[in-house]
C-alpha cells in the first residue's frame, strides 16, 4: 500500500526530508529500497539515517503491506507486533482473543481476518535481517 513517509511511527521531518532527497517518496519505495542489509547500508550513507532506524522503518512498511490490517496497526504495535516475524509467531486464537479484549466484540477483526494476516506474514516477509556480530577472540 502506498502511504506517505509521514505515516511511519517515529519518523521525523528531518528523516522524511533526507529520504525524499534520495527519491524515496512513499512507504512502498522505502520497503523496496531498504529490504536488504546492503541497501540499508548504502541508504544510510546517502541519508545519514542509521541502518537500525532504517530497518525499523522498513519493518513498518512491510506491516503496511498486510491486506486489511491497516486499521489495527496502532493496536498491533501496542501488543508488540511490529515486524512480519512478530506477526508470523502469533497463535491465531490468542491474537484474536487479545484483539477482542482490547477492542470489544463490536468492531474487532474476525478470526478469519487474523488468520489471513498471519498467513500473509510469511509471503510478505522480504526484509533481510542484519547478520549478528561475530565475536572473535583477540588471543587464540
Amino acid at each position: 500500500m502506498y502511504r506517505t513517509l509521514e505515516y511511519l511511527d517515529g519518523i521525523s521531518g528531518d528523516d522524511v526530508g533526507r529520504l525524499r532527497a534520495v527519491g524515496i517518496r512513499h512507504t512502498n519505495q522505502l520497503l523496496h529500497r531498504g529490504s536488504l542489509e546492503i541497501d540499508r547500508q548504502r541508504l544510510a550513507k546517502k541519508t545519514g539515517i542509521s541502518t537500525d532506524r532504517l530497518l525499523e522503518f522498513v519493518h513498518q512498511c512491510t506491516v503496511l503491506e498486510v491486506s486489511g490490517m491497516d486499521r489495527w496497526i496502532p493496536l498491533m504495535r501496542r501488543l508488540g507486533i511490529v515486524t512480519m516475524k512478530d506477526l508470523r509467531a502469533q497463535d491465531v486464537g490468542e491474537l484474536h482473543a487479545k484483539l477482542l479484549e482490547a477492542i470489544g466484540l463490536a468492531g474487532a477483526p474476525s478470526l478469519s481476518d487474523v488468520q489471513y494476516w498471519i498467513s500473509q506474514a510469511t509471503a510478505l516477509d522480504i526484509v533481510e535481517e542484519p547478520e549478528p556480530a561475530v565475536r572473535r577472540s583477540v588471543v587464540d
